[in-house]
């Protein structure tokens, strides 16, 4: 490759995909052709919709912008491109959240790069932070990789690590890694392009696979160990969010952390206006909790409003 730009696509959706492309449009060595990310959805109560923070990184910077159900007949090619090259060199995804058909995975001159959010083999699939949170992992990374048709089963070109803090969330570790991705991928793409880099296989034998999480996984199960339970909500936070009914209510569990108390399982102690719920081997405290069909309240206000004694958490 010359010193000419990098002429790429970019494919994302989120608030990680986001701080990816404001690398790239600050990066002179890429020329972003297109940005593609999903429809805008429907949110909150009203189900207004909502544009995706890539949407509006790419409209602010005035790049050409597409929005596609799917993929699956969608065309890859530059629109008007002033030589007579019909595919970008590149693409680059991060946290797009569509399938990518083998027509567009073959299509540019250097293939489609993903940022993926683990240190893959480990944590392929839709969840890789969710997941290393919920597992209690010490460490995570990100990993620059060639796509191939597999779930995130394609070569590396590169690998960062990441120590996870005792009280990161999603949300939290989410931001340190979109920083460290982005990082990388430009410290690694034009040498990749340069043919300075060869990707290397993954070790399949040693991979483990995250789901797709929805509001479900939330559910808590009192019969778990605190930090265990802990450990869910900094996986789940801010979204799905973790949960548990009372009196026949279900309930939001938005800020919790452990506490060393020892309490029967789902069992509630009020001490002091602070709210416990008895675990498997002590308690969690609940700071900031949502009684359905009501607005967020602290648990002090939980406790003078509800009364909560005698009253289990299921």
């Amino acid at each position: 490759m010359s010193d000419a730009q990098i002429t790429t696509f970019f494919l994302g959706t989120h608030d990680f995909a986001a701080t990816i492309l404001q690398g790239l449009l600050h990066d002179p060595r890429f020329n972003i052709q297109r940005v593609i990310t999903q429809p805008d959805r429907p949110i909150g109560r009203k189900q207004e919709l909502q544009a995706s923070p890539v949407k509006i990184i790419a409209q602010a910077n005035n790049l050409t912008l597409e929005q596609p159900a799917s993929l699956k007949n969608y065309n890859f090619e530059l629109h008007n491109s002033p030589t007579s090259k019909k595919f970008p060199d590149l693409a680059i995804v991060a946290q797009y959240g569509l399938m990518i058909p083998k027509h567009i995975i073959e299509s540019p001159k250097y293939g489609i790069i993903n940022v993926h959010t683990s240190l893959l083999p480990h944590y392929r699939g839709a969840s890789p932070i969710q997941s290393a949170l919920i597992a209690g992992e010490k460490k995570t990374g990100v990993t620059i990789m060639l796509m191939d048709e597999g779930m995130d089963t394609g070569p590396i070109l590169a690998q960062e690590e990441i120590m996870i803090d005792p009280d990161d969330t999603y949300e939290s570790l989410d931001k340190k890694m979109a920083i460290l991705g982005r990082d990388l991928l430009l410290k690694t793409v034009p040498g990749y392009c340069m043919g300075n880099i060869n990707p290397q296989p993954q070790d399949s034998n040693s991979a483990t696979i995250c789901k797709k999480l929805d509001r479900d996984d939330g559910r808590v199960d009192w019969e778990k160990p605190a930090q265990e339970l802990y450990n869910l909500y900094r996986g789940l936070y801010p979204w799905p969010g973790i949960w548990t009914t009372w009196n026949n209510l279900r309930v939001k569990l938005l800020e919790i952390r452990p506490n060393t108390l020892r309490l029967a399982p789902g069992s509630l102690k009020v001490e002091k206006n602070t709210l416990l719920v008895g675990c498997g081997d002590s308690s969690i405290q609940i700071i900031q909790l949502q009684v359905e069909g009501k607005n967020p309240q602290s648990a002090e206000s939980f406790i003078a409003g509800y009364d909560p004694h005698n009253q289990n958490f299921v």
